[in-house]
């Protein structure tokens, strides 16, 4: 094998655990659970009651924050952080980059004598500096309008963040221009809360409720992800720079036979797993349960539901920890959407639902059809994701997920619902004599087997192919990619059910029979929006023509989802609610489509370097082995099959103007100018080249020594832990 092979198994092979492991029975869960968060029961004892009071408004009602509290709060907040032997705070935004960013400031002030003070006001709490323009903006901020802001998130808790040289106080916040527009994730996501919860409000007091609470929205975001030892890791540039491989061929044994799901978790994984757990543990983050995935190498991780904007909190920090973790027991963690062809994707289930008073509103019930909140809440669902589809598809549209949807069990690119037999005939017959109205389900015994409880039968099976599935009390969008922000797919979810829960309200506003009114706005959704409901298989052709017969928009890849969501009028939706501008929403498609050149010309200059450079030199070698074996043998008088050099000699024949026309493909990607133009060259012109290149480098694998072969493979990166 090649030497960088040859070291990394010999690494991996001998690999043994440093790291010191969790004694649970030493420091139970329940003891580490929030022990770095700022949270309610440190707020309670270090604040005075009026300033605890007035935080809580704000966490619990939406309150607006009570400046003159700041600098109580931040003196308790600097106290318990310094107790805990932080030196500095950190104000953590998420801008649009999709990930992190972090400005830190010590505690530390000079005091003009020689000596120093710690100092942390309200002030410095509320509101940071940082450069607007060094982030993307989409034409909002040029390079000489420099001033952004951050501002504090009272409703996010603040923590601390451990790190080998100490902690740091981070402080969730917004991220602003100094026009007021929203340049991150966090704060469209805060305004789309807003719409739900008004919208939400509106609705249960035309249902008849005195005095409605807060309608919030809940989370629980699914992780999935892949290990590979970091020697191999490194040994890849197509992994160290794009977070996939651009190169590797099938190997004998994939995910066919079906033994990695639910397998037995391997020691070091395992080990890993419960690091991770410990660490998200003292954050606050409550992940609940954790498996091994379908494809070889692959992971997941789930919390429990949480308010969502927390929950997009804590899916950053989750990803931050693994990838963490993963270096502390000599592995890289992978949160590529697509890291290996061939075999299964990951994605980031978003388990989504709306809550009001400790109770599901997407609870059916004994009897869906007959309960009102469960009709109204359901059906606005419906019709937000049938009318705006394109917004949803746009939200998850990015290179890696293009690799990603619609196949190896991620779903289809056609954004669809799946109700379930009993559920849909439940909300078509709302109206008709004699229709079935969701009955309770049926007691189910396995049989053959008497000692086995019996338990309760789900209403409806789980649908693993659908795009927005309904699992019982709340729906599971799982189109979302592994590597993304949770921020920007429920922000679209949030607006467009907002705008159908506001339709809602002014149906039921000063109705007088409020039953006649939810069974006729029932009846005219599934009639205007049914076509919405699919609970087939989303994998199969035929959907795929059927999806066409009724309407559905089917949108391939990024470029084509940017497309429909920039129609006339498709963002309109986020300005009524108040979650977007029209200029915020187009900065975005903008942001995100060079995003997507920017992802695509990176992953075409891996794949024509890694080609020319170390696969085609490799099979030169070989092919050159071939051809002196040959003639050595006839020179002895000898016959010599050639099969094997014929082939070698004939891919090499191919290789060689497929890797000149990627080489074209990516001079001809101008590097400036209109962000549609430059995505439309990278899709139909950089991405087909690279598959190009790739069949035949793939080919080759199969094909030249194996002690030539200048990569890791699949089966190596894959199967060794």
């Amino acid at each position: 094998m090649s030497i960088a092979r040859l070291n990394a198994i010999e690494a991996v092979t001998n690999y043994s655990v440093e790291a010191p492991g969790w004694d649970c029975a030493k420091e139970p869960p329940c003891r580490v659970f929030g022990q770095n968060v700022f949270g309610d029961a440190e707020m309670k004892a270090r604040l005075p009651e009026a300033a605890y009071k007035a935080v809580r408004k704000t966490i619990d009602g939406g309150a607006p924050f009570d400046a003159s509290v700041a600098d109580e709060v931040a003196k308790a907040m600097k106290e318990w952080a310094m107790e805990r032997g932080a030196s500095h705070y950190a104000h953590v935004f998420y801008p649009l980059t999709g990930l992190t960013a972090e400005k830190h400031d010590a505690f530390l002030k000079p005091d003009g004598k020689g000596g120093a003070i710690s100092e942390f006001s309200g002030k410095q709490l509320i509101v940071g500096e940082s450069d607007a323009s060094s982030f993307p903006s989409g034409g909002i901020r040029a390079t000489f309008e420099a001033r952004g802001y951050t501002a504090w998130d009272a409703t996010s808790p603040a923590y601390l963040l451990e790190n080998p040289n100490g902690l740091t106080l981070c402080i969730p916040t917004a991220f602003c221009s100094w026009t007021g527009e929203a340049l991150d994730k966090k704060t469209p996501l805060m305004r789309s809360l807003r719409a739900v919860d008004e919208a939400g409000r509106k609705v249960l007091r035309a249902l008849g409720a005195k005095r409605p609470g807060k309608v919030s929205v809940m989370a629980g975001c699914e992780q999935e992800y892949f290990l590979v030892d970091r020697n191999f890791f490194f040994a890849r540039p197509d992994l160290i720079s794009s977070g996939r491989t651009v190169f590797g061929a099938k190997p004998p044994k994939g995910q066919e036979q079906e033994d990695q799901y639910f397998g037995a978790i391997p020691d070091r994984v395992l080990a890993f797993m419960t690091d991770v757990e410990h660490e998200l543990y003292k954050l606050g983050v409550p992940v609940k349960t954790r498996h091994n995935e379908v494809a070889p190498g692959q992971y997941e991780l789930a919390p429990v539901h949480e308010e969502a904007n927390v929950a997009a909190d804590h899916q950053y920090l989750t990803m931050t920890i693994l990838q963490r973790v993963a270096a502390r027991y000599g592995m890289s963690c992978l949160l590529h959407e697509k890291p290996f062809a061939g075999i299964n994707g990951s994605g980031k289930h978003l388990n989504w639902s709306l809550g009001t008073g400790g109770r599901n509103l997407l609870e059916p019930g004994a009897h869906p059809g007959e309960n009102p909140e469960f009709l109204v809440f359901c059906t606005a669902v419906l019709a937000a994701v049938d009318r705006h589809a394109d917004l949803l598809r746009m939200s998850v549209a990015h290179a890696g997920n293009d690799l990603r949807l619609g196949g190896n069990e991620a779903p289809p690119r056609v954004i669809s619902v799946f109700l379930g037999d009993r559920l849909t005939a439940a909300l078509e017959g709302i109206g008709k004599a004699g229709a079935d109205e969701g009955a309770a389900g049926e007691t189910m015994r396995v049989g053959g087997v008497d000692t086995l409880p019996a338990f309760r039968k789900d209403e409806g099976d789980r649908n693993r192919t659908s795009t927005m599935a309904f699992t019982g009390n709340k729906f599971e969008f799982r189109a979302v990619g592994s590597s993304q922000s949770v921020a920007g797919p429920m922000t679209m979810l949030n607006a467009a059910v907002a705008e159908s829960l506001e339709e809602w309200a002014k149906r039921l506003e000063g109705a007088k029979d409020i039953r006649a009114a939810v069974r006729a706005g029932v009846a005219e959704i599934m009639a205007n929006h049914g076509r919405v409901v699919f609970n087939g298989d989303g994998y199969a052709a035929e959907w795929e023509a059927e999806a066409a017969r009724r309407g559905l928009p089917n949108l391939k890849d990024t470029v084509e989802a940017m497309e429909a969501a920039g129609r006339e009028g498709a963002g309109d939706v986020l300005e009524t609610t108040g979650v977007l501008s029209k200029r915020e929403f187009e900065a975005r498609r903008e942001i995100y489509l060079e995003k997507y050149v920017h992802d695509v010309v990176i992953e075409g200059r891996l794949c024509f370097e890694i080609a020319k450079t170390k696969i085609f030199p490799a099979a030169m070698e070989y092919q050159g082995r071939l051809a002196a074996t040959a003639v050595s043998l006839r020179q002895l008088g000898k016959e010599f099959c050639t099969t094997v050099l014929d082939e070698a000699t004939g891919l090499l024949a191919q290789f060689q103007p497929r890797l000149e026309r990627l080489r074209a493909a990516l001079e001809k990607e101008p590097g400036r100018g209109a962000a549609t133009v430059r995505a439309e060259h990278c899709a139909r012109e950089i991405v087909p080249a690279m598959e190009a290149v790739r069949e035949v480098a793939d080919e080759l694998e199969g094909i030249v020594a194996d002690d030539l072969w200048p990569l890791p493979t699949y089966q190596e990166m894959l199967f060794i832990k």
